[in-house]
C-alpha cells in the first residue's frame, strides 16, 4: 500500500479513481484530481509548500515532486504525463503537456500548455516555455512548434494509456 503521510497538519487529498503504486509516497499538502496515477517509487513531498495536480495526470516511476519553503509551489495541469525519473521542483506545468524521462524542472519554471520537454532536459529556474512547443537540451532550448497531430498522437494518447495501465493494477 502507498505511503500516505500527514505533516504540519496537512493530509494528502486524492480525487476519484486514482491509482497509487504500492511504494509511492504522498506527503502533506498534496491535492490531486480524478483519474491520476502515481507510479512505483514516486515521491510527492508537500511538506514545505503545496503540490496541486489536475485530472488524468500520470507521474511515473521514481519521480520526485517538491518545492522550496516559502518560495515555490508545484502545479501540474490536466492531462499531463511526467516520465520516469523526472524531478519537478516548484514548477508549473500547464495542461496537455509531456515531461520526458529524466528531465529536471526547477523553481518557478512555467511549461505552457501542449508542450513537450524532451527526455533528459534541464529547465533552469524561472524559465518560461512557450505553449505548443518542443524543448530539449541542457539547458533547454526551443526546437519547434508541436503540431496538432503530434499532440493527439503523443501527449493525449499517453495520458489516456496511463489511465488504462492503472486499471490493470486495480484488479
Amino acid at each position: 500500500m502507498a505511503i500516505i503521510k500527514s505533516v504540519r497538519g496537512f493530509t494528502p487529498k486524492m480525487g476519484k479513481n486514482c491509482y497509487l503504486a504500492d511504494n509511492a509516497t504522498i506527503i502533506g499538502d498534496v491535492h490531486m484530481g480524478d483519474d491520476c496515477s502515481i507510479w512505483f517509487g514516486a515521491v510527492l513531498r508537500g511538506d514545505v509548500n503545496p503540490i496541486r495536480i489536475g485530472n488524468r495526470v500520470n507521474i511515473q516511476d521514481n519521480c520526485t515532486v517538491h518545492t522550496t519553503f516559502n518560495d515555490s509551489v508545484a502545479e501540474i495541469g490536466d492531462d499531463v504525463t511526467i516520465g520516469h525519473n523526472v524531478v519537478i521542483h516548484g514548477a508549473r506545468i500547464e495542461a496537455h503537456s509531456l515531461i520526458g524521462i529524466g528531465s529536471v524542472l526547477l523553481d518557478h519554471v512555467v511549461v505552457g500548455s501542449n508542450t513537450i520537454v524532451a527526455a533528459g532536459s534541464v529547465v533552469l529556474e524561472r524559465t518560461v516555455l512557450e505553449p505548443n512547443s518542443l524543448y530539449a537540451g541542457v539547458p533547454v532550448k526551443r526546437i519547434k512548434t508541436v503540431n496538432p497531430e503530434r499532440r493527439e498522437s503523443m501527449i493525449k494518447r499517453i495520458a489516456k494509456d496511463y489511465i488504462m495501465y492503472s486499471d490493470w493494477y486495480k484488479e
